[in-house]
């Protein structure tokens, strides 16, 4: 019998606290105000208190966010931002949007995150913006990165997407850079029942500027102080959902990071390349991304089984065919060899601890069958008959 494991089940997550997101639902029906009200207001100060950062603005979704942070830094045409490939394109797609060159560097093959020597060897005189990604739900080298971004003067904008509770050295996700962006899509740490973004900052100027664009650039309503401005705003509703599972967030964290250990114990001997929880930082695991030579083999199989997984992200931003153009020549050997290989597992933290064992359970004996075949170059996938 198949398993019926899912990769992941938003409806366990609000079952659990149903009685408080009906109150906090009811709230706001009941109050007549559904744009940037007092909920808004009271998630606003409520997330930045939790990311340690001065102000956060909320926005619609998490990929306006990096626009709204690129414009609010004058970003525009001519100008370079170095971003990664590896994260899939939502990167891409905000810098091209502002008219800017997105220039792809590769990353660390352990952490799966921006390297911080091709970071360097990418600055040009016409890099204007570094936006690392925070990937899985771990923290790019925030030390290196930031060492080199102060060193040519250029503003870091950190994708904090993935990264909702992480931290560096103590230092949370959208604490450390100019400015943190952050995706409440549902599925995230941190999610709301639609879409959803934030950006965080420690700039009073950037802070009020990020206000303005996220409403036309309007400086009071319909006066337009700044061009670029979007219709992106976080509607009450979603706010106060996300001040509900705020509360939520450590002990959620936590349990994930619980999974995760255990099926680092689970999984230790069964010839994979597991994901490490760095000791600079506390890794989130919005994710939980395994390494397997025969990948595409190991998902045909667990899903025989009734197991859910997924590839964050089969196929890197530079090898778009609508991104080839901001190619390297050299190509990221890493990213490119990253993508063929990894999966991601069940990972919420509503898993209990017997689906954590059934699936890693699973995945050992697939791993065994994959390595007792005998290997021929062209061999597909068994399927179901």
């Amino acid at each position: 019998m198949p398993l019926n494991i899912p990769f992941g089940d938003l409806k366990r997550q609000h079952d659990a606290i149903r009685a408080d997101l009906d109150i906090a639902i009811a709230r706001v029906l009941d109050s007549g105000w559904y744009i940037l009200g007092p909920s808004v207001s009271a998630f606003e100060e409520a997330f930045a208190a939790f990311c340690n950062a001065r102000f956060c603005v909320g926005v619609a979704n998490g990929t306006e966010a990096l626009q709204l942070a690129l414009t609010a830094l004058g970003v525009g045409p001519g100008d370079e931002v170095i971003t990664v490939a590896n994260a899939s394109v939502y990167q891409a797609i905000t810098i091209v949007a502002v008219g800017a060159r997105p220039v792809f560097v590769d990353v660390d093959e352990r952490s799966h995150t921006m390297d911080p020597a091709a970071l360097e060897a990418a600055i040009t005189p016409h890099t204007r913006a570094i936006m690392p990604v925070h990937l899985y739900g771990r923290m790019a080298d925030m030390d290196a990165i930031m060492m080199i971004a102060d060193r040519y003067g250029i503003p870091v904008i950190e994708d904090c997407a993935q990264a909702h509770g992480a931290t560096w050295r103590g230092r949370p996700a959208g604490s450390i850079g100019a400015l943190g962006c952050f995706s409440f899509y549902p599925t995230k740490n941190l999610g709301a029942v639609g879409d959803g973004g934030a950006v965080t900052t420690n700039d009073a100027a950037l802070a009020e500027k990020i206000r303005r664009l996220r409403q036309y650039g309007w400086e009071r309503k319909y006066y337009t102080r700044d061009a670029g401005g979007l219709n992106s705003r976080l509607d009450e509703l979603q706010a106060a959902i996300l001040s509900v599972k705020l509360r939520h967030l450590p002990a959620r964290n936590a349990r994930r990071r619980a999974i995760a250990a255990m099926y680092n114990d689970l999984l230790a001997d069964a010839g994979l390349i597991l994901p490490e929880a760095p000791p600079e930082g506390d890794h989130v695991f919005h994710l939980y991304v395994i390494r397997a030579a025969e990948r595409d083999v190991v998902q045909a199989r667990l899903r025989e089984q009734g197991i859910g997984t997924d590839i964050h992200y089969p196929l890197p931003t530079h090898r778009q065919p609508v991104y080839a153009p901001f190619a390297p020549r050299e190509g990221l050997p890493t990213t490119e060899r990253l993508a063929r290989e990894i999966l991601s597992l069940p990972m919420f933290p509503e898993l209990t601890d017997d689906e954590v064992h059934a699936v890693a359970e699973t995945v050992r004996e697939v791993v065994r069958t994959e390595n007792r075949e005998p290997r021929t170059e062209n061999r597909e996938p068994r399927t179901k008959n």
